[in-house]
């Protein structure tokens, strides 16, 4: 064996060159015995080649010019890349693969160290953050969001309950004197298994019991059954992740439609129970600001502001891990195709982009702004200096926006805040 060769074979070893395709294999390959590529060139050229097939594009070789220099060669490859990243995507021919049709995946139940409250993991001085605590009622989720964080941190495949859930809640020692505003859609869907394992049983016990918690079911499930069957405390938010047909079709496989999700958040709302809509991520593409504001209309012509406690609205943002989990399955997905700049040590939209789409969609919501039954906005995981420049107002700190948060969800449910 050579001395190159080996050195290739050494180098591609810890890549996604493996998953490409065979044709794409070789071209690489001789590629790289012609320009004797750098381990780190290597595997820049092979991570572009999995971005391109992974968004549906142009394939390598059909992008790569030729040219003698190797510098030069490399490039034009990185420049031709970056245009097709920061072309405006579309759907419109875009082909999915290997996207189940149903859900699959395993249910275990054991005992868990800990019990799964803390602080939002994403919270951060970095961003205006409203200090949300999670509770892990579940570990990981059924649905298969492309764009997902979860993926990252659990077996997809595997859905883990704690035995000792419902007794560790109701000995849970909280300061009655203070209100709290706990959700349980960080690890998991919210709502999508129900009551199994007493989950719901238990977390609406918690509610009643502890009156200055504010709990959020966070979902993107229609699976409501068992709170339309049982009384649901009024300190019980039930909010909807939603998003355009044309990102739940490609993008959050084997979740509940749109109509669906929406019908489900009427039902609640009908029962008395406060509403609320997330719109995270919105994702730019062809004509998404006429999709998503078809979405705002919609949700103003069937609910009143007095019905709605919050709308929220972010956008994506990767890390790292998410985006290496992402290369490493088989299949489509155009949501890492974006223009990439820093946002507080991860990577997102620019700040451009943002404004565009936060601030139209702040502005649709016109009617629910600024009434007697007024709604909370907010962004979700954004700079401090986004909110001045899409709603016209910002918070000094994160404590501000808790407290404003806060005292807005108890004034809408018609309870004291107690800070």
């Amino acid at each position: 064996m050579n001395s190159y060769e080996d050195k290739f074979n050494r180098a591609v070893a810890n890549t996604f060159y493996s998953k490409l395709p065979k044709d794409e294999q070789k071209f690489i390959r001789e590629l790289s015995f012609c320009y004797k590529f750098s381990h780190q060139e290597l595997f820049q050229v092979i991570n572009i080649a999995r971005d391109l097939e992974m968004w549906d594009e142009q394939r390598i070789h059909k992008i790569f010019s030729n040219h003698p220099t190797k510098k030069i060669a490399l490039k034009k490859l990185r420049e031709t890349y970056e245009t097709i990243r920061n072309t405006l995507n579309s759907y419109e021919n875009f082909k999915l693969k290997n996207i189940p049709k149903e859900q699959r995946y395993t249910f275990k139940t054991e005992p868990k160290d800990g019990f799964g409250l803390g602080l939002c993991p994403v919270a951060s001085e970095k961003t205006r953050c409203c200090n949300l605590l999670t509770l892990d009622a579940v570990e990981s989720c059924g649905f298969d969001c492309s764009y997902c964080s979860i993926q990252s941190f659990y077996n997809q495949n595997t859905i883990t309950f704690d035995s000792g859930f419902k007794e560790k809640l109701l000995n849970l020692e909280l300061d009655s004197d203070k209100t709290y505003h706990i959700g349980t859609g960080q690890a998991s869907d919210s709502l999508m298994f129900g009551n199994r394992e007493g989950v719901l049983e238990a977390l609406l016990a918690f509610a009643k019991k502890n009156p200055n918690v504010i709990l959020e079911f966070k979902t993107k499930s229609d699976n409501i059954k068992y709170l339309l069957e049982n009384d649901v405390p009024k300190n019980i938010l039930c909010t909807w992740s939603l998003n355009t047909p044309t990102i739940i079709k490609n993008e959050e496989h084997l979740t509940a439609s749109l109509d669906k999700r929406i019908a489900s958040a009427r039902k609640m709302a009908d029962k008395g129970v406060k509403v609320g809509f997330h719109f995270h991520p919105i994702v730019e593409y062809e004509g998404y600001l006429d999709e998503y504001q078809k979405i705002y209309e919609k949700l103003i012509l069937e609910f009143h502001p007095s019905e709605v406690a919050l709308v929220s609205f972010g956008t994506l943002t990767f890390i790292k891990p998410v985006i290496k989990q992402l290369r490493e399955r088989e299949f489509r997905s155009k949501i890492t195709q974006i223009p990439h700049e820093n946002a507080s040590g991860k990577t997102s939209y620019p700040e451009k982009t943002k404004i565009e789409m936060f601030k139209h969609a702040y502005e649709s919501f016109n009617p629910w702004q600024n009434t007697k039954e007024s709604v909370f906005f907010y962004l979700c995981m954004e700079s401090h200096e986004l909110w001045s420049k899409t709603f016209g107002y910002q918070y000094t700190t994160n404590n501000d926006f808790e407290h404003a948060m806060l005292g807005a969800y108890c004034k809408k449910i018609g309870q004291d805040y107690l800070i």
